[in-house]
């Protein structure tokens, strides 16, 4: 695979809590679950060093376990990340940090790939296009969520609705009653979309975390292979570039209601030949 790689934090002056990383033969990328500033969540450490960690630990189980299927390479990173807390961490709380999760690798003849949460994968199966990922629907959630979008950026009412949104999320995610993520339960990435495509029919692909899928999944600025066709010709930093243009032209989020302004924004596009 020959990888390029972009990203953004939602905010110069704020550590991105996105990571993305990749040798010649597989690739991550994590998008950790960020909070509102005023929710505890029983850990010292944040989003963005439990996105690292796990990252890190999945990339390497997936080089080095070749013998390991992409979800038992995803349930030892977590088991793994979660020994690094430390005791002064809780990891039975429910805003304890997670993340979502897209892991892709070569294996023999195939790429094999895991999708978790609602970052999405896009297989270019030479014109098909294929989408994997976001396959969680939470109603209760979402119709929250359609509140907090329909509030002013900035506003009492909408700090009110995305706490709420944020708590109900929390109380319902890996306990069976909603999403699943990667945190600190290994029991999660049993609930991962895995699948396999032949290299021979695979000739490119891209990760993105939501904050980059709203290129197609929030502005309607191309469909996948439209996208897929920019990262080719111009690279990921240019579907970045475009996205942060419509952010910035509809900061009130009339025209594109949504819960932030800008998110952080990561994109890795692999050709495969």
């Amino acid at each position: 695979m020959r990888v390029e790689i972009s990203g953004e934090s939602q905010r110069p002056d704020r550590v991105s809590e996105d990571y993305a990383a990749a040798t010649p033969e597989a690739l991550v990328l994590l998008d950790g679950s960020s909070s509102p500033a005023a929710m505890e969540s029983g850990c010292e450490h944040g989003t963005a060093w439990y996105a690292r960690r796990l990252g890190v630990h999945l990339l390497t189980r997936m080089v080095d376990r070749p013998d390991r299927t992409m979800t038992q390479c995803l349930s030892d990173a977590i088991a793994e990340t979660a020994s690094l807390h430390g005791a002064r961490c809780d990891l039975a709380h429910p805003n304890t940090p997670a993340a979502m999760v897209v892991a892709v690798r070569l294996h023999g003849p195939a790429l094999q790939y895991l999708v978790l949460g609602d970052s999405l994968l896009v297989l270019d199966r030479f014109g098909t296009v294929g989408v994997v990922g976001d396959n969680q629907p939470f109603p209760a959630g979402e119709a929250l969520r359609r509140e907090v979008h329909g509030t002013p950026p900035g506003s009492p009412e909408r700090a009110v609705l995305h706490m709420r949104y944020a708590l109900a999320v929390r109380a319902a995610r890996n306990t069976g009653r909603g999403p699943w993520i990667a945190a600190a339960l290994p029991k999660a990435a049993e609930y991962a979309e895995t699948g396999s495509v032949p290299l021979a029919e695979l000739r490119a692909l891209a990760a993105l975390t939501d904050g980059a899928s709203r290129y197609v999944e929030r502005f309607d600025l191309g469909s996948w292979p439209d996208a897929l066709n920019l990262l080719e010709d111009q690279g990921p930093a240019e579907l970045l570039r475009r996205v942060r243009a419509v952010e910035a032209d509809d900061a009130a989020c009339t025209r594109w209601p949504r819960g932030k302004i800008r998110d952080d924004a990561t994109v890795l596009f692999a050709r495969m030949r």
